[in-house]
């Protein structure tokens, strides 16, 4: 199989990346339905319906946001420039600004209970599914990385040996996804908390794996995602301190 990987289906060229792009949001979702199906939710219907609104809006926001901020070189006007702008995005940015969005839902409708560990495995199924996707989707997405000549590299479209990781997420994922349903089991987890555990490790993750990406926007040599992941860690500061001195 040859990446990227473009398909012909009856003469035209399927763009698996975007079907799974698509296919994330679908899966993600109808697993959330499932699980909220299968539990007692001690959120009321409407405080859910409203908190999933603010979550999309953040997220809508949040990706277009830090989408645009990971390469603003292309702030000079342009006949392009609002293509750009409006296509510009990241799961990050996604993740983050669905955090703020849930938190205001929250404290408009005055719901004091913790929400988001109902989002916990529908979120990580999402993500899992669009890193497939971006993974097939090699140099045409951005989730590639710089040239290598470990044994890790691997030609994703341009005749040269990257880092592909896209993969390298998914494979960060899936013992994550163990590791929470482990935790889950456990009778004494404070509510939230799982959620918390997701957003700090993955996080954390994306921070270090910049480092592998051919990134060409810096502050101070950091990417404006690394800068979105020191955000996220001091934002659950509390809960980062509160493992530190449990263990």
């Amino acid at each position: 199989m040859d990446i990227p990987f473009e398909p012909v289906v009856f003469g035209i060229k399927v763009n698996i990346h975007l079907i799974l792009e698509y296919a994330a949001f679908f899966v993600g979702f109808r697993y959330y339905v499932f699980l909220k199906r299968n539990i007692t939710d001690p959120i009321s219907s409407t405080n859910r319906l409203s908190i999933i609104i603010g979550a999309v809006f953040g997220a809508f926001l949040g990706s277009r946001v830090i989408g645009f901020l990971e390469n603003p070189s292309f702030l000079a006007f342009s006949p392009e420039y609002l293509v750009q702008l409006l296509s510009a995005k990241t799961i990050m940015g996604g993740l983050f600004g669905g955090l703020i969005g849930v938190e205001l839902a929250k404290k408009i409708i005055e719901e004091k209970r913790s929400s988001g560990d109902l989002f916990t495995f529908p979120i990580i199924l999402g993500i899992i599914v669009g890193r497939v996707g971006c993974f097939l989707a090699g140099i045409n997405e951005f989730t590639y990385g710089k040239e290598t000549s470990s044994f890790l590299g691997m030609d994703l479209g341009d005749g040269l040996l990257r880092y592909p990781i896209a993969l390298f997420e998914v494979v960060f994922l899936i013992p994550l996804w163990i590791v929470l349903k482990r935790f889950q089991n456990k009778r004494n987890s404070d509510s939230g908390i799982l959620f918390k555990y997701f957003m700090i490790s993955y996080f954390l993750f994306r921070f270090l794996i910049e480092f592998l990406k051919p990134n060409t926007f810096f502050v101070l040599g950091l990417s404006s995602i690394q800068y979105l992941c020191i955000l996220c860690l001091i934002y659950y500061h509390k809960t980062i301190r509160k493992l530190f001195y449990a263990n």
